[in-house]
């Protein structure tokens, strides 16, 4: 597993929705679907790598994955 640094919330949104997620509420922190999961990213600038990487597992996706979503 390679290592993740701090991420922006706004690329974050873009990476996840590239993965087939979609917005369903927006405000302090962002609420995502695919239809199955919901994920939920706060609006930090930048969010935490523990924390985006508990997102990123809730998500379903590895590091690396998402790493090419960037």
């Amino acid at each position: 597993m390679s290592k993740l640094p701090g991420i922006n919330h706004d690329r974050a949104v873009r990476a996840f929705e590239k993965a087939g997620f979609w917005l369903t509420r927006e405000g302090k922190h962002t609420i995502m679907t695919d239809g199955d999961l919901i994920i939920t990213i706060p609006g930090h600038k930048p969010i935490q790598p523990f924390t985006m990487a508990s997102i990123i597992q809730d998500a379903g996706l590895t590091i690396d994955e998402f790493k090419n979503l960037l």
